[in-house]
């Protein structure tokens, strides 16, 4: 028989892979492997604990942002409502004060009118009285004074009518 080098590579596989099996290798690196898929899955573990947390933050502050968005919106919301009130009572207290002004004004220009007519009337008056004072001092005959005195009596009469009108 004739025993080629195929055989012999045949032989020293199957011692190889005898040797491997007598020192137990297929074991410890099944050990190994096994070992590395336990520390593979921990971590995948881990990290889907540290999702799942971290989902829960994000969606507790998720609320708290929407929560402070709306007491921030109800805020200005407010803040609106007070501004407008207050430019329109601002406004109701600037025409109350401008009537009030305004009314006072015309009181006292009234006022005014009245006194000036009141100072107007004495002086006619004044005038009228002098007037007849000369007349008669000038010793005018008695139709003639009557005449004077009607007609000084009728200027002074549409003179003070002119003046109450």
């Amino acid at each position: 028989m004739v025993i080629d080098a195929t055989f012999w590579v045949a032989i020293s596989f199957i011692i190889f892979i005898g040797g491997l099996v007598y020192l137990k290798i297929p074991q410890k690196i099944n050990t190994v492997l096994n070992k590395l898929i336990s520390d593979i899955k921990n971590e995948i573990d881990e990290s889907q604990k540290l999702r799942s947390d971290a989902k829960i933050l994000m969606d507790n502050a998720q609320s708290k942002l929407d929560t402070a968005e709306a007491v921030s919106n109800d805020i200005l919301d407010q803040a609106k409502k007070d501004g407008d009130r207050l430019v329109i009572e601002m406004n109701d207290k600037f025409h109350k004060s401008s009537e009030i002004k305004k009314n006072l004004a015309e009181n006292k220009i009234k006022q005014m009118k009245e006194a000036a007519l009141k100072e107007i009337k004495n002086v006619s008056i004044k005038i009228a009285v002098n007037s007849v004072k000369k007349i008669i001092n000038t010793s005018i005959d008695k139709s003639k004074l009557d005449n004077l005195f009607n007609k000084n009596l009728e200027e002074t009469k549409v003179a003070l009518k002119k003046i109450n009108s």
